[in-house]
């Protein structure tokens, strides 16, 4: 799907949907867990589609209804597969599974679309198999299989990519006996902390270093069921967020908790630090921008999902920003990083880039036709651009937004963008 957008301004109030990265670990919490558990105000997208199947697929009952995922888990004793787990899109799910998968004493195989199956793999793959997993991919990347049990013992991950970790630390209370795990230069901590959040919720035994590079987990535990209601998506509020900046409007974006501990709620701060005004009241945060963006220079390490956006915006800054210290945007979906300098340059951005980041000195921008390249998060930063540049842009593959974000664009419709599907 192609989409036509043109320059406009913004009013209005936008409610962004429920994290993904909550709804992701409380799919998989909830089919590991010894009962039945309700998941309330969750993210439906293409991702947690995925997860879900896979989860029925191990022989959880799911039953999603309006504003709720009610699913009966397996008590950790998942069913074998009859066939191959295609999980789409979702380097999320992949990670997370392919690490559940390695403590059960089946095997599992797992696939995707083209794009995951460029996700790296093999931090997981080896770290499993130090734990007594038998797995074979095809160079460390989907098509893969993984064969356990998990046997106790001590593992290194690689901590690039958070999810790595995360994905060992959902598996290891599943193991036969206690896991130590060593970190080899942790990114994206606030990932990490969100995962040991949920851990802490249901109750699992572990101990951690404070710097997070060294765990304890014991084995042989049970994920218990629960209740608990997933806050909105801070890396998806995002984008309304820098809509909003570089068309110089106000809007409302509802259901934000700032005291949740995503990491993304950074993003915030970044904008304040570049001139915008930003005000909590009840339920609505009103977000607006008078004047010029400032350009400033800002660690991404924890906060890797924001780069796209915070490019976009920062296009249209008065002065340089520097987005740095963010490797792991290179291993996302795409290489965010190069993607977004190449498609900004088309549309009269000044920007290069670093080896860990972007360097970009604010333009105006024109219209163009630009590639989404099957990535949600380009797809939504290059939109954002759009509706600040002069003239027409046309972006190509747009429909890879609902991998997160499913209403995107006829949410940015009503508060006034002018969007139109062609």
């Amino acid at each position: 799907m192609d989409i036509r957008v043109v320059k406009s301004k913004l009013s209005g109030n936008i409610t962004v949907p429920g994290s993904k990265s909550h709804s992701i670990r409380a799919a998989v919490c909830a089919m590991l867990g010894d009962g039945i558990s309700l998941v309330h105000s969750p993210l439906n997208s293409e991702d947690t589609q995925s997860c879900l199947n896979a989860a029925t697929h191990y022989g959880a009952k799911v039953v999603i209804s309006p504003g709720m995922w009610t699913i009966t888990g397996t008590g950790g004793k998942l069913r074998k597969p009859k066939k191959t787990f295609d999980l789409g899109n979702s380097g999320t799910s992949l990670r997370i599974l392919t690490a559940i998968a390695g403590a059960m004493d089946f095997e599992s195989t797992f696939d995707g679309d083209a794009s995951l199956r460029t996700r790296v793999m093999e931090p997981v793959l080896s770290a499993l198999s130090a734990l007594g997993a038998k797995t074979g991919s095809t160079g460390g990347k989907c098509p893969l299989t993984v064969c356990g049990p998990l046997n106790g013992g001590s593992t290194i991950i690689d901590g690039t990519s958070s999810q790595f970790l995360t994905a060992l630390l959902f598996a290891a209370p599943l193991a036969s006996g206690e896991v130590q795990i060593k970190v080899n230069k942790l990114n994206e901590k606030p990932y990490v902390e969100l995962t040991l959040d949920w851990l802490r919720r249901l109750k699992i035994k572990f101990t951690a270093t404070e710097d997070l590079s060294s765990f304890v987990v014991q084995g042989n535990q049970i994920y218990p069921a629960f209740q608990w209601t997933i806050p909105a998506d801070f890396s998806t509020a995002a984008f309304p967020l820098a809509a909003a900046a570089v068309t110089g409007s106000s809007i409302g974006i509802r259901n934000l908790k700032f005291d949740d501990i995503q990491g993304d709620k950074a993003v915030f701060e970044y904008f304040k630090k570049m001139g915008m005004a930003i005000e909590t009241k009840d339920n609505s945060t009103l977000v607006s921008m008078a004047g010029s963006l400032k350009g400033i220079n800002v660690d991404l390490n924890a906060t890797p999902d924001a780069l796209p956006a915070m490019a976009a915006a920062a296009a249209f800054a008065q002065g340089q920003t520097r987005l740095l210290n963010v490797p792991q945007a290179r291993i996302k979906e795409t290489d965010r990083i190069a993607c977004m300098r190449c498609e900004l340059s088309k549309m009269g951005a000044k920007i290069s880039e670093l080896p860990d980041g972007l360097v970009i000195e604010g333009a105006p921008l024109h219209g163009a036709i630009v590639n989404g390249h099957h990535d949600h998060r380009i797809v939504m930063a290059l939109v954002v651009a759009a509706l600040a540049a002069e003239g027409e842009t046309i972006v190509t593959g747009a429909e890879a937004a609902a991998v997160t974000y499913p209403g995107f664009i006829d949410d940015f419709r009503k508060i006034g963008a002018k969007i139109e599907v062609i």
